[in-house]
């Protein structure tokens, strides 16, 4: 089979596409046939080295895809799944996982768009009510919501009753912010936008911010909160620095997030969530850009740039 393969830590070219041995399952695990592959920012730190947790190398990137079963343990074998983590890395032909790392996949819903669910919809439902403690009628920003996990809350937290706006930095993340549910969206590269976010939002303030670039933007995210209001760190690239009497004028909090600390029990409960919406119609992924699995050093490109309008998948 074809995978990509990490020999050395660097630059997105270290993304070598090679032959490597076909898989077959052992006991407790499940062998998938990968449609897809999703591509996330974090996989991107990790290919630098500049993460907090490293693989052994060689490896192969990868945590999110979809495809077909093709061997396991019980009646899943030709069954449709999306994947939220493997044993293996994704970005391949073929993918080990374990039981629970596997979901079912509707089929309305496409492979790509499969592809784009376990890191996107995972962290914005962990972010969202998990540590945000989002209830309805609350009044939500998402800051950089014309990303994969941007889009996803933008859903999630319609979904769920709340009042949402959101933040994009071209014409088209806008349209594609109000196009999933948002109630109103602002160009954060304008300068009069947190003008625009405050008249929106009302005296009462924004109860939660979900903050994508936190180096760039939490410092002007605290004077924007409602009395106790949150800010949850979804993404940063570096420090910055904040004016302490915001938190504690507004009594507010700001709370870091990482997927990697949810449960076993964590997982199946927001799994079930998004299987839910999947089914139902109300979760639908958006694909920004789709690219060939040769190309996955190309992809990795993509996802550091601004301007991201979904999310951006590998193809088998």
């Amino acid at each position: 089979m074809n995978t990509i393969r990490v020999s050395a830590f660097g630059e997105p070219s270290v993304l070598e596409y090679v032959e490597g041995a076909a898989l077959s399952h052992g006991p407790g695990q499940v062998l998938v046939r990968m449609h897809a592959a999703g591509v996330n920012p974090v996989e991107a730190y990790v290919r630098a080295g500049k993460y907090a947790r490293l693989p052994a190398l060689p490896y192969t990137p990868g945590t999110d895809g979809a495809g077909v079963v093709i061997e396991d343990d019980g009646g899943l074998p030709g069954k449709r799944v999306y994947v939220a983590g493997s044993l293996t890395g994704t970005y391949a032909e073929e993918a080990l996982c374990t039981p629970d790392q596997v979901h079912p996949l509707p089929d309305h819903v496409s492979f790509e768009q499969g592809a784009a669910i376990g890191v996107p919809y995972g962290t914005a439902t962990w972010a969202l009510f998990n540590r945000g403690d989002a209830r309805a009628g609350e009044t939500l920003l998402i800051h950089g919501a014309s990303g994969g996990v941007g889009v996803a809350a933008v859903q999630l937290a319609k979904e769920a009753g709340l009042r949402v706006l959101g933040t994009a930095g071209t014409a088209e993340g806008i349209e594609l912010i109000l196009r999933n549910g948002a109630e109103a969206a602002f160009n954060h590269n304008e300068p009069d936008y947190l003008d625009r976010i405050k008249t929106a939002a009302g005296a009462g303030g924004i109860d939660i911010i979900l903050e994508m670039l936190a180096n760039r933007n939490l410092g002007h995210d605290l004077p924007l909160l409602a009395s106790r209001g949150r800010v949850v760190v979804v993404g940063s690239r570096g420090p910055v620095e904040i004016d302490a009497r915001n938190l504690m004028l507004h009594e507010a909090d700001i709370r870091g997030i990482t997927l990697f600390s949810a449960t076993v029990a964590d997982l199946a409960e927001i799994h079930g969530r998004i299987g839910a919406g999947l089914a139902d119609g109300s979760l639908a992924p958006v694909i920004g850009a789709t690219l060939p699995l040769r190309d996955a050093a190309r992809a990795h490109e993509l996802i550091m740039t601004s301007g991201a309008r979904g999310k951006i998948v590998l193809t088998m």
